[in-house]
């Protein structure tokens, strides 16, 4: 469903506009909608470095994955900007002359580097198996609204397409939530049924009754005669 899911998102995936200059870019950045999306995302970032992971951080699999995916939106957004630049710059039109173009570098470092660092923290935490499909919804969840904000893809886009979008999300979104519920079944019951594991304290009784059951036997097989004066006694 994953799978399926990434490929319908793919397959209506807007196209690109055509962009001439960073200026064009920062124009797209700065604007008041992407503005507030920025805000929203570095206090969400802040409250779940500073109040919430010092308290479930280690518990809970999506601050984690939270804080990275917020970070991962913006740095997408910024790496796309500073990939037009660069491949603006190789064509004859040099933008690495402009401000812009650098702040949009700062802005990819300094959100790598975040998102890297929590990444791994998520990943030394909690189970690979958990954190990488919750990871890539919200990734992609995040990235892709980033996206409609900054570059307002679905402005020339049909009804269907965004409705196969947004279908394509769901699928995923249903992939993710089956591989989460279903990360700790225990198949007991092809082997005919389940059973109780035995205790600690019963294990290490019985084992030691058995070690001292071997030692008795051995020490009758060396002294026979006071094995039978035991049996004697015994009966």
């Amino acid at each position: 469903m994953c799978i399926s899911g990434s490929v319908v998102i793919v397959a209506h995936a807007p196209q690109e506009r055509p962009i001439t200059s960073v200026h064009e870019l920062w124009t797209m950045a700065t604007q008041p909608a992407f503005l507030l999306y920025v805000g929203s995302v570095i206090v969400l970032v802040f409250i779940l470095v500073f109040h919430f992971a010092p308290r479930c951080g280690h518990t809970n699999v999506l601050v984690f994955t939270g804080i990275c995916s917020l970070m991962g939106s913006l740095s997408v957004m910024s790496v796309k900007a500073l990939g037009t630049a660069i491949k603006l710059t190789f064509e004859g039109k040099n933008q690495l002359i402009y401000t812009e173009t650098w702040t949009f570098l700062l802005v990819v470092v300094t959100c790598v580097i975040t998102q890297m660092n929590y990444l791994n923290k998520a990943l030394d935490t909690f189970n690979a198996a958990v954190v990488s499909p919750i990871y890539y919804v919200m990734f992609t969840s995040l990235t892709i609204l980033a996206s409609v904000i900054m570059f307002k893809d679905w402005d020339g886009q049909s009804v269907g397409s965004i409705i196969s979008e947004i279908c394509g999300f769901i699928a995923v979104l249903s992939g993710t939530i089956l591989l989460h519920s279903t990360k700790d079944f225990e198949r007991s019951s092809s082997f005919g049924g389940s059973y109780a594991p035995v205790s600690p304290r019963l294990s290490t009784g019985l084992i030691n009754q058995h070690d001292e059951t071997i030692k008795q036997e051995e020490e009758d097989l060396l002294h026979p005669e006071e094995a039978g004066f035991r049996k004697q006694e015994l009966f």
